[in-house]
């Protein structure tokens, strides 16, 4: 038979074995808890640096597109601004030159026609005539006669231009006017005229 201090060691022994299998079923819970706890911090972490990367990427291809767009429109407004400042120039130099056109052969021709169709839009039966003087020695008494009988209209000559070369009418009281001077024409033709001219420039054929 056992003593008393053999029973208690027995079941000191009991204690501490269950104690100590207890004690491990909770480390192995608290272990297994802990490795999911870590297993969805990484997961979550992944995810979050997944997304994060993915933003990132979007932005620098939105920032990469904004970049293009905004070179390609700087690119195209600086295009612009040349082909403008070009077709001024053009157009400038044109204008200087305007003078050499009384030097051609078949001047007095033109100048009939440009007093024919400043009648045809002022349409008047008085009309002042004002031309600068080398035009207006194209205009001669037989040419204004001629052109009054065709359009039945008075002609009289008014004070020479001094500041551009051509014709321009005005009714005998002054109220209407239609200016048909080289420089004017130049003026009205020259929106028209940009895009042809720019491809003739860039030597493109029309």
């Amino acid at each position: 038979m056992r003593s008393l201090a053999e029973n208690i060691e027995s079941l000191s022994r009991a204690v501490l074995s269950e104690a100590s299998a207890e004690a491990e079923l909770i480390l192995a819970d608290a272990r297994a808890k802990a490795d999911a706890i870590l297993q969805r911090a990484q997961e979550q972490a992944m995810a979050e640096r997944a997304e994060i990367i993915e933003r990132a990427q979007l932005e620098a291809t939105r920032l990469r597109g904004q970049t293009v767009a905004t070179t390609q429109m700087k690119a195209r407004t600086m295009e612009l601004e040349h082909r403008e400042k070009l077709l001024d120039s053009v157009f400038s130099s044109v204008r200087e030159q305007l003078s050499s056109i009384q030097l051609w052969t078949d001047y007095s021709q033109i100048c009939q026609r440009l007093l024919r169709e400043a009648l045809t839009q002022l349409k008047t039966d008085n009309v002042v005539v004002r031309a600068d003087k080398k035009t207006m020695t194209c205009l001669t008494n037989q040419v204004l006669a001629e052109t009054a009988k065709q359009f039945n209209v008075h002609l009289t000559v008014g004070e020479p231009l001094v500041d551009r070369i051509g014709i321009s009418l005005e009714t005998a009281d002054g109220h209407l006017q239609y200016d048909n001077t080289l420089e004017t024409r130049l003026s009205r033709l020259q929106n028209n005229l940009r895009s042809p001219v720019y491809h003739l420039l860039i030597g493109e054929s029309l």
